[in-house]
């Protein structure tokens, strides 16, 4: 994953950018009604059940647009919530609590979702040893929201972007000529470029399991589409060589075999790509 200096820009831009998508040259629903003296308080209130993420993004929100906002929050990243419950109350210029609205409640309502539903996975996994990963299957522009969203839920992170990690999937491998072609190129140019990135290249069988050992180098094998007969065969002619990830339309039903045959890792796009907004509210008190 990417620098905590990074991840935090990537934040910034994110707020700043949906700011100015959504209040523009101001706010005139507010404007054109309440006195910019006037002041108020709002709470957050929970209308569903799950785990509840983005409230430490929410207090970013509420202090890029106004430094003066206090926040008081009742609840914590990643608790358990149900219908209800108050996550925190804002107070502070009516006209700025409104202007925040929006996007406090778009960020949580699917941060939550997305935890939510990694916790469910993440429980599904108990006792195994395997951890479940996102992937970069996300909605353009806050892949930032959602992947610290996993994280919240339990889950670990992927490669945050292209930059961060070398993955050799199968049309870098046929573009490149073959398996061992696509790797030793993949080491000649990370060392001519001065570059400390991890290689995680895929794997389409068992023997191409033995072309990647062969290989050397390579930090994880991605066992994608594989059988649970294939995946404990690749398990164990890996041994501890690298480390080993499950992918390929894996669900709630399939998981944990998975995650039995001896894999480290099972990467899911569904953690992201697939979930239902939280029922969150921010009502006037």
């Amino acid at each position: 994953m990417i620098s905590k200096e990074q991840f935090n820009k990537e934040i910034a831009l994110i707020i700043t950018n949906a700011i100015r998508e959504d209040v523009g040259d101001g706010d005139h629903s507010s404007l054109a009604c309440i006195p910019s003296t006037a002041t108020g308080k709002a709470k957050l209130l929970v209308k569903d059940t799950g785990i509840i993420a983005g409230i430490d993004f929410a207090k970013q929100v509420f202090n890029y647009v106004d430094k003066d906002l206090k926040i008081e929050t009742l609840l914590q990243e990643g608790d358990s919530v149900k219908h209800g419950d108050i996550v925190f109350y804002v107070e502070g210029s009516s006209q700025s609590i409104l202007k925040s609205e929006r996007l406090v409640l778009n960020a949580m309502q699917r941060m939550s979702a997305i935890a939510t539903k990694t916790n469910y996975f993440v429980k599904l996994l108990e006792g195994t040893g395997t951890k479940i990963l996102d992937t970069r299957k996300t909605t353009p522009g806050i892949r930032a929201l959602e992947k610290w969203a996993v994280k919240i839920g339990g889950g670990e992170n992927h490669r945050f972007a292209l930059y961060d990690m070398i993955m050799l999937k199968d049309n870098h491998i046929d573009f490149a000529g073959g398996l061992g072609k696509a790797i030793e190129k993949t080491k000649n140019y990370l060392k001519e470029t001065n570059r400390d990135l991890k290689i995680i290249v895929e794997a389409r069988d068992l023997h191409e399991v033995q072309q990647i050992l062969d290989a050397k180098g390579v930090y994880r094998i991605l066992l994608d589409n594989f059988s649970f007969k294939d995946t404990k065969a690749a398990v164990k002619l890996i041994g501890n060589q690298c480390l080993t990830e499950s992918s390929g339309g894996i669900n709630e039903h399939t998981i944990r075999d998975y995650a039995e045959c001896g894999v480290n890792y099972i990467s899911s796009g569904a953690l992201t790509h697939s979930v239902y907004n939280m029922d969150l509210s921010l009502k006037a008190v």
